[in-house]
């Protein structure tokens, strides 16, 4: 366990895990119309005004260094299915690390990898972790998925051992008896609206649009949904045809090639996700139609910024991938400096629009931040 020497940090890990929690007060702090029918809450429900706003401007900064020293290096258990085809824990591993070295925290990590399915395994590790939790200071969990792990979420985050951090969620389940010290993650809502405003803002009112959406859930509910919902309401905007390309390629090939076809009035088509926009683009580059059609993707990852660089792909909402990680890491030091009452519960990565109107210059700067530790390039796994 780390010994603190300065800045009033000779508090014990038990009291930081406990002042996490105690500056969230009672939950919620506010109620959104539907929260009835949820059984978690969202994160403008749970977090105190100004707070999510002050962490993201402070990991869009440049690092400021830990005003405190330590003894020995702090542990970090880091449990999660980094062993799948997903690159966002390793992205994020290495934004955490990364940041914690540009903040002078000296830390040593251990690794309990799974895949996606292997959910009792997820279980030993979080088991082990909370059996030895005098090993650790800090426990990040990336659950396998997030109502299976709740038991699991649940224990972690009631040892007064370590303090726990949640990655790749951002719905605090009401029903926790013990709520984790901060939820890390990106919200496909917060993205929805940012689109929303955009395009509205870019293309006016009255606007036709048809949709290549994902897979029926929570996911595209936001990403299709509440986007569909706040132009229709905001601007009066109209949705022709909805196709549920199920998140391929090919699903967003055949969608454009049939909204082509029999809706032609439609302008826009919003895509769900990267793999149907690359889809939807190639639909529309074998008919010519790619200058005729306003197209959107979703995430900002490397093909998409390819795809406006050439032209053939119009805006995206773009995550700053590395923003888990580094905000993780400033968590961390907000804790040793006994400033954990000023975090949110719910930390959301910061989303920006990439456009067709940006200069390669721009786009060029806007990848970079996204990935500005963990690198552009696909990572070596």
């Amino acid at each position: 366990m780390r010994l603190l020497t300065t800045v009033s940090l000779m508090t014990s890990v038990a009291w930081s895990a406990a002042a996490i929690a105690d500056g969230h007060g009672k939950l919620p702090l506010k109620e959104l119309p539907d929260i009835a029918e949820r059984n978690y809450w969202v994160p403008d429900e749970v977090n105190a005004d100004g707070k999510l706003e002050a962490l993201q401007a402070v990991v869009g900064s440049e690092a400021v260094p830990f005003s405190g020293t330590l003894e020995n290096p702090i542990q970090i258990a880091l449990i999660y299915p980094s062993a799948d085809t997903s690159d966002f824990w390793a992205r994020n591993y290495l934004a955490l690390t990364k940041r914690l070295d540009q903040l002078g925290i000296a830390y040593e990590t251990t690794e309990f990898a799974s895949r996606q399915i292997e959910h009792s395994l997820q279980s030993t590790y979080a088991n082990q972790v909370e059996q030895d939790a005098d090993l650790y200071d800090y426990v990040i969990f990336g659950p396998s998925e997030l109502e299976i792990q709740a038991d699991n979420i649940d224990k972690l985050a009631g040892n007064d051992g370590f303090s726990t951090f949640v990655w790749a969620f951002h719905t605090p389940l009401k029903d926790l008896a013990n709520q984790p010290d901060v939820w890390f993650d990106f919200s496909s809502a917060a993205g929805a609206l940012t689109m929303c405003d955009y395009m509205i803002d870019r293309l006016g009112e009255g606007v036709t649009m048809a949709m290549n959406r994902g897979i029926p859930g929570i996911t595209d509910n936001q990403r299709s949904g509440d986007f569909k919902a706040c132009v229709e309401d905001k601007a009066g905007w109209t949705t022709v045809y909805e196709h549920y390309g199920e998140y391929q390629r090919e699903g967003g090939f055949e969608g454009t090639s049939l909204i082509m076809q029999a809706y032609p009035e439609a302008t826009i088509i919003h895509n769900a996700n990267t793999a149907m926009a690359m889809g939807s683009v190639e639909a529309q580059l074998s008919q010519g139609k790619e200058k005729d059609i306003f197209s959107t993707g979703w995430g900002g990852t490397g093909l998409e910024l390819d795809a406006i660089r050439r032209g053939e792909l119009d805006a995206t909402p773009m995550r700053m991938g590395d923003d888990v990680g580094a905000a993780t890491a400033e968590a961390i030091k907000a804790d040793l400096e006994d400033r954990a009452s000023e975090l949110p519960l719910v930390f959301l990565g910061r989303i920006t629009v990439a456009h067709d109107q940006m200069s390669a210059e721009e786009l060029d700067a806007l990848q970079q931040e996204a990935f500005r530790f963990s690198g552009i390039g696909a990572l070596e796994r």
